[in-house]
């Protein structure tokens, strides 16, 4: 799939485990040599620019791409040399958008003792904590989408940590009904407490826990964004896990165009449907990444509050957003919803879209969505 030339048309690089395929966003007709790199995620593909004093004239802007790790995620950061920025300009401002997102995890992680969200657990029932105005920033943008959801997303789902395990500790162990449902009993979105004059956070009951990570990479995607355009990028792309930022067009001017994941195919580059995108976020939650199937059943770590059990309405759900933030805080609150309640949800948030595959395997789109993305095919059944 990488040769020395890009053909015109749309390629799609090896994303082995992202649910969804953002980097299929890449620069037509380059004449450079791309360099691949598998690393827990998407394959690199810088390119290589050419020297200025001896590039050919029909040369075009190159790809510049740079990959870390970062919110237990891999990150994927793109954006195109220029007359005024060649590949040493363009990595600079690469990294510095990967820094902000890195000082983001530092405040908002559950893995450390010493971060703002570890320390308004730590003090849960007991006293508020003070907070930075990005933490309180995504706390009030998740009680937005949890009041909006009839509650179904709510971050302090971490009550449930250690019943269920799908991250590194994944195994197929489920738990007891009667430890979720004493779990369950400490999940509550309306027991947060936010005073914005003194930008303090308090949960109501000892034992309470919070976790940002269904919402916190939208908003790190965002600010990545925002460090990349005030450095003067206009055509870039921001990818964390599923959470994804593409500004402007591609260079050539045509609009980019990027790939949704058939839930039940073969690999991460087995798509059934392709989205256009210019300055729109999308995120995507599916049931497919961090899951096991077990008695005939699948699991997986989208857990439905008002259950503690995995949700079961759907099998992906792939959100179109103005900002990062709004689309990774719509996509669990209608994977958990389903389809026709989690469609009236989009269609009531301005500028938001939805592609929806049931778990009936029936794919929904939403109005505004409608002539935009293209489903190519019936996604693959299965369990």
């Amino acid at each position: 799939m990488h040769g020395p030339r890009c053909s015109p048309l749309l390629f799609l690089p090896r994303l082995p485990r992202f649910p969804f395929l953002a980097a299929a966003l890449a620069l037509a007709a380059c004449d450079a040599s791309p360099r691949a790199r598998q690393e827990a995620g998407p394959a690199a593909a810088s390119v290589a620019p050419l020297p200025a004093q001896s590039a050919p004239a029909q040369a075009g802007p190159a790809r510049v791409a740079v990959e870390a790790r970062a919110m237990g995620t891999s990150l994927l950061l793109a954006a195109y040399t220029s007359e005024a920025m060649d590949e040493a300009a363009i990595r600079v401002r690469l990294d510095k958008a990967i820094a902000e997102i890195r000082r983001l995890e530092g405040l908002m992680t559950t893995w450390r003792p010493d971060s703002e969200l570890s320390r308004v657990n730590a003090a849960a029932g007991k006293s508020a904590v003070e907070v930075s105005p990005e933490s309180l920033a995504v706390i009030e943008k998740s009680l937005w989408i949890s009041e909006r959801s009839e509650g179904v997303f709510d971050v302090t789902f971490e009550a449930m940590h250690g019943l269920w395990k799908f991250d590194e500790d994944i195994d197929d162990n489920v738990p007891h009904k009667e430890d979720v449902e004493r779990a369950r009993a400490l999940i509550d979105h309306r027991q947060i407490k936010i005073d914005r004059a003194r930008r303090t956070v308090m949960l109501g009951k000892p034992g309470m826990r919070m976790s940002l990570g269904g919402i916190a990479k939208g908003y790190a995607v965002d600010a990545a964004a925002r460090v990349l355009r005030g450095e003067g990028l206009t055509s870039f792309f921001v990818q964390a896990g599923g959470d994804l930022y593409i500004a402007g067009k591609k260079p050539d001017g045509s609009p980019w165009r990027a790939g949704v994941r058939d839930p039940r195919g073969k690999d991460a580059n087995d798509y059934f449907a392709m989205i256009e995108v210019e300055d729109h976020a999308f995120s995507t939650a599916g049931d497919y990444e961090r899951s096991f199937i077990k008695d005939g059943r699948r699991y997986h770590h989208i857990i439905d509050p008002r259950t503690g059990f995995p949700a079961s309405e759907s099998r992906s759900v792939t959100i179109w957003a103005k900002d990062a933030l709004t689309a990774d805080a719509v996509d669990d609150a209608v994977f958990i919803l389903g389809a026709e309640k989690g469609l009236a949800l989009v269609e009531s948030i301005e500028d938001c879209g939805a592609v929806i595959v049931d778990r009936n395997n029936k794919v929904w789109v939403s109005k505004r969505l409608e002539g935009k993305a293209e489903v190519l095919r019936q996604p693959t059944d299965g369990l």
